[in-house]
């Protein structure tokens, strides 16, 4: 199986006809993923390398089938690219646009969790479930399919673990970047949960860094429901005393956050 995306994804990308939306779109397309639409206000009718672009979401939805949102939009709409996607009945959004406001997303959240709406994101590399699908920037060609899932809130340590677990012949069953905001669609717990949940997935690996307490509130989760067995790296036990991290929410206050108090925690 997998988690988040597979062989059942139908990709709309938001933002399709931008310089970042087309690229990344196309090499999801490349790779296997069904991206079956685009979506960019005042240019319906257009196609990108025979993907058909739609002025709304809705007409993606309704037209192309679409069930899962990629958004490549500038940060000031990508809210509300996520409230127009849920609205249109996108199950599951992924949004990569990095610089979202913190108090805007926090609104989305409030407004989506209700409806039973995954998403990953935002500031994220999105999900990659090797041999099945691929939605975000994530590159692809170095993973392979496996019995590993992968959770990170670092898209540089998601690419480097996953590589290496490659090499060593242990393959992914999906590799999920959350993001390094202070407010994101899914914590390590809403993952963690569905990796537990996925017969593919026999181990799982969390990658942390300093900053905030999703860590050592998934570290009780693991102990209190996960039965697979969990390996965590943190980032950040050389960091000198009072240094952020290049995520928003690596942010320590006081004792709280340290890699200390995590690996204590884990």
């Amino acid at each position: 199986m997998a988690i988040i995306v597979d062989n059942d994804t139908r990709l709309v990308v938001q933002g399709l006809t931008g310089s970042e939306g087309r690229f990344h779109g196309l090499r999801n397309k490349a790779y296997g993923t069904n991206v079956v639409a685009g979506v960019t206000p005042g240019k319906g009718g257009q196609d990108v390398d025979g993907i058909p672009v739609f002025d709304t979401v809705a007409e993606a939805v309704d037209e192309a089938g679409a069930n899962t949102s990629l958004i490549f939009v500038p940060a000031r709409f990508a809210a509300d690219a996520v409230y127009e996607a849920v609205d249109a009945g996108i199950a599951t959004v992924i949004c990569i646009t990095e610089h979202v406001p913190a108090h805007e997303m926090l609104r989305a959240y409030t407004y989506f969790r209700p409806k039973g709406v995954t998403m990953i994101g935002p500031n994220c590399p999105g999900v990659l479930s090797p041999g099945k699908a691929n939605a975000g920037i994530i590159p692809a060609e170095i993973f392979t399919e496996g019995s590993v899932g992968l959770v990170s809130r670092s898209g540089t340590l998601t690419y480097q673990i996953g590589h290496e677990l490659t090499q060593l012949g242990l393959g992914n069953s999906t590799i999920v970047g959350i993001g390094g905001d202070p407010v994101v669609g899914s914590s390590f717990i809403d993952v963690l949960e569905k990796f537990e949940a996925d017969p593919q997935t026999e181990l799982i690996v969390m990658v942390g860094e300093i900053g905030g307490d999703e860590e050592e509130k998934a570290a009780q989760y693991i102990g209190e429901h996960v039965s697979k067995p969990v390996l965590s790296y943190i980032a950040g036990f050389s960091a000198p005393p009072g240094k952020t991290m290049g995520h928003a929410g690596a942010i320590i206050s006081g004792s709280s956050g340290t890699a200390q108090a995590k690996k204590e925690a884990l």
